[in-house]
């Protein structure tokens, strides 16, 4: 679905995961002692804006341009975590794989603002959350590090009280790198396949919505859309980071590519922001 933020974008979900249960016996399970510090904090609070321009869903031909500002936690435990790459528990990690809960967000768009979907329903901002298996996949090209994610993500409708919109299965590689200076650099490609209840909510088009110039469609599963994306980040002081980050997706050979809602064959994500530190603690988190 058209929606990972990755890095310090993923800071605009985990102020909303943080309301989500946790697991209380993994925040107090012991840390081996061998375990290495990071240097990072174990916790820290603060806030984060963001402003992004993206596009209302793949194949569509309307851009979405929303800014948000909230309070994030993280919390780097060894079990329990959440931070700039996952929320949730993370009960498996080894040198070569690690198994965590991932999380994901989009901005709605209204229906009466697309030519394409006037008169249907709206679309309402997503949040995605599931598990995910990372497979480090060792060193890669500019000093960075390879990586295989697997993750399968609920998809909630966060402007209709959560209603279940469907599940994604997003398989990506990614390239990542933290240079001196304080500078970070992410990019990845991954595919984005639905199952049939999400693309209904982006492609279907039922009968009491057809027009002269919509005709009936039944969404299918399947590919959703092919995904490039990059990220930067830099480290302005000790307290404040600024990012920004783009995305281009394209629908090229997906499932739902004859959708008479489907006007453009790629389509792109740009946004920034910056983060803020508030508080954080002495204590330094574990690997």
């Amino acid at each position: 679905m058209p929606r990972s933020l990755h890095m310090r974008p993923v800071l605009l979900t985990l102020s909303l995961a943080a309301a989500l249960p946790a697991i209380a016996q993994t925040q107090n399970t012991p840390v081996p002692p061998e375990a290495p510090a990071t240097g990072r904090a174990l916790w820290e609070i603060g806030g984060v804006a963001i402003g992004a321009s993206q596009q209302a869903y793949p194949g569509s031909g309307q851009q979405v341009r929303r800014g948000i500002a909230l309070p994030y936690l993280l919390y780097r435990g060894q079990y329990l975590r959440a931070d700039n790459d996952g929320v949730g528990v993370r009960p498996v990690k080894t040198p070569l794989y690690e198994f965590d809960v991932s999380a994901a967000a989009a901005f709605g768009s209204s229906a009466s603002n697309d030519p394409v979907r006037r008169g249907m329903p709206n679309l309402g901002t997503l949040v995605e959350f599931g598990p995910r298996v990372k497979v480090n996949l060792g060193a890669a090209p500019g000093d960075g590090r390879w990586r295989l994610d697997l993750p399968v993500r609920g998809v909630f409708d966060l402007s209709h009280q959560l209603t279940y919109r469907g599940a994604v299965f997003q398989p990506g590689l990614y390239w990542s790198r933290r240079a001196r200076g304080a500078w970070s650099f992410g990019a990845g490609a991954s595919l984005v396949f639905a199952d049939r209840k999400l693309a209904s909510t982006f492609y279907e088009v039922a009968p009491a919505y057809v027009t002269a110039t919509r005709p009936a469609y039944e969404a299918r599963s399947g590919l959703l859309a092919s995904r490039l994306s990059a990220t930067i980040a830099k480290d302005i002081t000790r307290d404040w980071t600024v990012f920004s980050f783009a995305r281009i997706d394209s629908v090229a050979g997906a499932a739902n590519r004859a959708s008479p809602l489907v006007r453009a064959t790629t389509g792109h994500t740009i946004g920034i922001g910056v983060s803020w530190t508030w508080l954080r603690s002495e204590a330094r988190a574990v690997d």
